[in-house]
């Protein structure tokens, strides 16, 4: 990813209240989530996992977040950072149903990435991408993953070695999350 879009470091931003789902699932408490990206960035190199949201409190919404590693550069002299917010390429036709999704499509460009076809979908053309909203598609892993069905597939006992790097599985394991056996 970072070489792909010539990126000078990638931040993996944890949410503390991700709004959109938390009304309608139970969501891994949030301090557990930035442990995992604190491993996953330990495996890529460039990548941090960053807290900011959390700090913050209260809902998370990227378009706040944006705009605070903005204020972040202005107070320190720099330029506004060129933001690239990496989204799964099955989120694309979300993007409307964002908070303050209009200010949020002028200050980022989206790093799509591709995701396997699933059977029986319509694969996503790079020409939905909403009106106005600047666009990179980048090719994802070819293995069917999200953490819906990590989880799942923790708690049924079932192998993850395929979907989940080995840093983040000895987090999950060390916080006992989603009923691992040690």
């Amino acid at each position: 990813m970072l070489d792909t879009l010539d990126l000078d470091r990638l931040l993996l931003v944890v949410a503390n209240d991700p709004w959109q789902k938390s009304p309608s699932r139970s969501i891994t408490p949030a301090e557990d989530r930035f442990a995992m990206a604190q491993a996953l960035a330990a495996e890529i190199p460039g990548a941090d996992a960053s807290r900011m949201e959390i700090d913050r409190g209260g809902l998370s919404y990227t378009v706040a977040t944006v705009e605070a590693l903005r204020q972040e550069a202005a107070v320190s002299g720099e330029a506004p950072p060129a933001v690239y917010l990496v989204i799964g390429a099955d989120l694309v036709s979300d993007l409307g149903t964002w908070e303050r999704a209009g200010d949020l499509r002028d200050l980022v460009t989206l790093a799509v990435v591709s995701r396997p076809a699933v059977p029986g979908a319509t694969p996503l053309p790079s020409h939905s991408v909403p009106p106005g909203w600047r666009a990179e598609w980048v090719d994802g892993p070819l293995v069917d993953v999200s953490s819906s069905k990590v989880r799942e597939a923790l708690k049924r006992g079932a192998p993850v070695d395929e979907m989940v790097p080995p840093g983040v599985m000895r987090c999950i394991r060390r916080r006992n999350l989603y009923a691992v056996d040690r």
